[in-house]
């Protein structure tokens, strides 16, 4: 019985350790911020060419001149 419970334990740790190192690369590229008119004309791409134009402007009233989302404005 006490083997079984550390071989639960064992395996409880080994699916935190795993969960853990995941989550880091996540941490690392937020931490390296996201450019927001990258991030929004990447799904302007391949549209016909007028329908680019209104895409692209719509994505640089939404990130501004510094490319950073402003949350008054997300839609």
């Amino acid at each position: 019985m006490e083997k079984k419970k550390m071989n639960a334990v064992a395996a409880m740790a080994i699916v935190l350790m795993i969960l853990l190192s995941s989550n880091t690369d996540t941490v690392r590229v937020a931490a390296q911020g996201v450019n927001c008119y990258d991030s929004c004309n990447t799904a302007c791409v391949g549209l016909p060419s007028r329908e680019y134009q209104r895409c692209d402007e719509k994505c640089r009233i939404r990130c501004g001149p510094d490319g950073k989302i402003d949350s008054t404005n997300l839609g």
